[in-house]
C-alpha cells in the first residue's frame, strides 16, 4: 500500500474568525443559538461574549485533512483518500470573533492492511491556547 505520506507529516491552516464566519456557519447548519448570535445574551454568560460554533472550529481541521489528502495524491498514493471521521474531539476553550485559529494536522500512524491513517488534530488560538483537540481517521479507497 502506497500512502504518499509518512508518519510525522503535518499541515497547518490558519484564519481569523469573523462575524461573517459565524453568520454563515449558522445559516449553513441552522444553529442560531444565542450564544453564537446574540452579543447581549452571550455577554451575560460565563463566556462573556459570542463564541464560534464548534463545527466552524472543527471545519479548520477538515481543511487540513483535505490538504493532506491532496499531498498524498500528488505523491502517487494508491486509491483515493477519504475521511472516515473524527474521534475524541474535545472543545477545550471557546473561540471568539477576532481570534486567529491555527489548525495543525499530524499523521501519527499508517495501517497498510486497513489502508487507513490515524492523525492528531489540534486547533490553537493566537495566545497558544488549545481550543480543540482530537483524532482524524482517513481511508484510501481503491477503485
Amino acid at each position: 500500500m502506497r500512502f504518499g505520506l509518512a508518519i510525522g507529516d503535518s499541515v497547518r491552516f490558519a484564519r481569523t474568525v469573523t462575524d461573517m464566519d459565524i453568520a454563515l456557519c449558522a445559516a449553513i447548519t441552522g444553529d442560531f443559538d444565542p450564544l453564537h448570535m446574540d452579543a447581549d445574551y452571550a455577554g451575560g454568560t460565563a463566556f462573556g461574549a459570542r463564541i464560534a460554533h464548534g463545527a466552524l472550529v472543527l471545519g479548520l481541521c477538515s481543511t487540513c485533512a483535505s490538504m493532506i489528502a491532496q499531498r498524498s495524491i500528488a505523491a502517487g498514493a494508491e486509491g483515493t483518500p477519504a475521511s472516515l471521521g473524527y474521534d475524541r474531539v474535545r472543545f477545550l476553550k471557546p473561540a471568539f470573533v477576532g481570534d486567529t485559529l491555527a489548525a495543525l494536522y499530524t499523521v501519527e500512524a499508517l495501517d497498510p492492511a486497513a489502508r487507513r491513517s490515524d492523525s492528531r488534530i489540534a486547533v490553537t488560538n493566537q495566545r497558544g491556547e488549545t481550543v480543540l483537540a482530537g483524532r482524524h481517521v482517513m481511508k484510501w479507497v481503491l477503485p
